[in-house]
């Protein structure tokens, strides 16, 4: 039987275990204690909003809340990006996006941003990476990259290559400039219309993301030649990096990541991390990357914020080598 005098001392101990734990941990509440929203930067039904809408459905399983997805396209990300900037750090607003070439490109492509990329925001984890692809016509003659620049380098000026988005556009400047091309950018508003233009022999090649294109490449309407980042990526064995089809130089990679406002409590950004590489692990998770070409990158904050730090400092490079005035 436990004595008046013993119990007494087990309360007190109680106590001051209780008091020497950090007021932080103790005062944190419940997480999520309401819906979660996910801005996107792209229009409903796009292949990116198709992701970010994937990832939703996950983490609300994990979290036991709704996670709602809110599209606010326009001005390159910007709006999306500034209203997660913006939101209350609390965790139930987060950032599923493309960070290689929204953060890390936003600072070269306008003169005056409304949010800082880096120092507003509090970095999760990574999700996956991906590439550009170039392609040419399911009709066209090259099979290979050496054919087509032989072909363009007769052309000259005459040539011309499809952009729908600046890391097309990018990809495109940083390909003629490894083997001094003249070709000619022709901008295009939708996929379909630069896809049509391209099977009419009305521009040459174009670089595009491969969720975007992933039918035309089954069906064979569109030919790849080779990807924009310096490796094969693993869901697409069959296409040769940049490095290996003869493009020296050329290494620019599309990757997504999780993001909170900054002050975001250490942890809910700790809680989300574990749910989003819980979901990165997912079966599913690695046949939705199959379908729409991309790699898993398991991850963590600090990979994702060097990863950002990085690809902050090649975007200058891209931009310069494209010509590109900040607007």
């Amino acid at each position: 039987m436990i004595t008046r005098r013993a119990f007494n001392l087990s309360v007190g101990a109680a106590v001051l275990m209780a008091s020497a734990m950090s007021p932080q941990l103790m005062a944190q509440p419940a997480y999520p204690t309401q819906p979660i929203r996910t801005i996107a930067m792209f229009p409903p039904g796009t292949g990116a909003d198709i992701r970010i809408r994937f990832y939703a459905k996950k983490l609300s399983d994990l979290a036991g809340q709704p996670v709602v997805v809110e599209n606010k396209p326009g001005a390159f990300g910007n709006i999306a990006t500034e209203t997660v900037a913006r939101s209350k750090p609390d965790g139930h607003t987060i950032y599923i996006a493309p960070t290689s070439s929204t953060h890390a490109a936003a600072p070269h492509l306008f003169k005056k941003l409304p949010f800082d990329p880096i120092a507003d925001f509090e970095q999760v984890t990574t999700l996956s990476q991906s590439s550009f692809v170039l392609c040419v016509s399911g009709k066209s003659p090259f099979k290979t990259v050496t054919e087509l620049v032989a072909h363009l380098k007769a052309k000259g000026d005459k040539g011309s290559y499809g952009t729908i988005a600046i890391p097309s556009l990018v990809a495109g400047e940083l390909f003629k400039n490894a083997f001094g091309l003249e070709t000619v950018e022709i901008k295009y508003k939708d996929q379909g219309s630069f896809i049509n233009e391209l099977n009419a022999g009305h521009t040459d090649f174009f670089y595009v993301d491969l969720g975007t294109i992933a039918s035309q490449l089954k069906a064979g309407t569109v030919r790849p030649l080779a990807m924009a980042s310096a490796k094969r990526l693993a869901t697409v064995p069959d296409i040769p990096g940049a490095a290996e089809a003869g493009i020296p130089g050329m290494n620019l990679e599309i990757w997504w990541s999780v993001s909170v406002p900054a002050k975001t409590p250490q942890p809910i950004r700790d809680q989300l991390e574990k749910w989003f590489n819980q979901i990165v692990a997912d079966p599913e998770t690695n046949a939705f990357n199959v379908t729409n070409g991309s790699d898993a990158l398991p991850g963590n904050a600090a990979l994702a914020r060097e990863m950002l730090v990085e690809h902050t400092k090649r975007w200058a490079e891209y931009a310069r080598i494209a010509k590109i005035e900040p607007q």
